[in-house]
């Protein structure tokens, strides 16, 4: 696959995959949002993450090298098993440790599978759902508003299976509960948060959810290790982990 490159002839995006993008330093988590400019386009806007060296990206530039190769992964893949399509993705797209990218992948990933578990929906209708993520899902959505964006995956994806939106009821309804049941599940893998995870985790629990709402059932085998301790910048949870690899205890 080749990609325009958004971040010019000097900066290569995937060089770094943890911290600053640009220069592998540590990012701060400001309580106040501050006046940034994206060293990438010069767009300013107020913004919550930034390099300790002054390195600003928005969340457009951030996810805008990766969004073609997600999206042309999910869109080709024939797998009905959600966890693997998730975790082939995150390793061959090269996401960031950290990052929004992610919350395109499991929506993209659980639509996909549906799919081509023969349920009646299409491309139009996985693009929908990815779409309406990417609307939704910014850098540190966890922390800034207490809602993980993977729960917004969810949504959007039970959302455009049942035709949830403001003039309905049990549609809409149905599924707030999912999600309310994915942050829940998400806030006890946290300390501190890890997109890999919360993935993998929002992805029990809609598995679950498809079968006993809309009898969709799918390829959920999840005997997922994870492979990516090392790579934490704010420190793996461990075993606390539902993935951790145990074979890494000290």
């Amino acid at each position: 696959m080749s990609h325009n490159n958004c971040w010019g002839p000097t900066v290569d995006v995937r060089e770094h995959q943890s911290d600053c993008l640009i220069c592998s330093q540590k990012l701060e988590y400001l309580k106040v949002s501050k006046r940034l400019k994206c060293i990438n386009c010069n767009k300013e806007e107020y913004g919550n993450i930034v390099c300790v060296e002054g390195h600003y990206i928005c969340d457009e530039c951030h996810g805008k090298k990766y969004f073609e190769a997600v999206l042309e992964l999910i869109i080709k893949s024939k797998g009905t098993n959600p966890f693997y399509i998730t975790r082939d993705i995150i390793d061959l797209a090269k996401l960031p440790m950290l990052g929004c990218e992610h919350t395109w992948v499991v929506s993209g990933a659980l639509m996909i599978s549906i799919k081509n578990a023969g349920f009646d929906i299409d491309d139009k209708d996985v693009l929908e759902a990815i779409n309406r993520t990417r609307k939704q899902s910014i850098g540190g959505y966890c922390g800034l508003s207490g809602i993980c964006g993977i729960s917004v995956s969810i949504g959007t994806v039970f959302s455009v299976l049942l035709g949830a939106g403001c003039p309905k009821d049990t549609e809409t309804r149905t599924t707030m509960k999912v999600v309310a049941k994915v942050v829940d599940a998400i806030a006890d893998q946290t300390g501190p948060c890890c997109c890999k995870n919360f993935s993998y985790t929002a992805l029990e629990i809609a598995c679950e959810e498809l079968k006993e709402k809309l009898n969709i059932v799918l390829d959920s085998n999840n005997d997922i290790i994870c492979d990516n301790s090392n790579e934490h910048p704010h420190g793996c949870i461990k075993e606390r982990c539902n993935y951790f690899d145990t074979r890494l205890r000290s």
